[in-house]
């Protein structure tokens, strides 16, 4: 199990390599003054899709942006 203090680290190289230290600095800020929910946020935006339509988007995101990182893909 990953430390709290190594996702954090990890999460934040991946927030600073995709939109730059500003942006990154920018999402915080907003995600903790707004009480934002992930899992509602989540479940408003595909709550509307069937398992096969979120399957093929999900299929279809991970052709157009391969991974690249070290984890691995299960």
């Amino acid at each position: 199990m990953i430390a709290d203090i190594d996702l954090i680290t990890r999460g934040m190289q991946v927030l600073v390599e995709k939109l730059g230290i500003i942006e990154a600095e920018t999402f915080i800020s907003v995600i903790k003054n707004d009480k934002f929910d992930y899992t509602k946020w989540r479940e408003d935006k595909f709550e509307d899709m069937t398992l096969e339509e979120l399957n093929n988007a999900a299929a279809q995101y991970a052709k157009e942006h391969p991974f690249k990182g070290k984890a691995v893909i299960i």
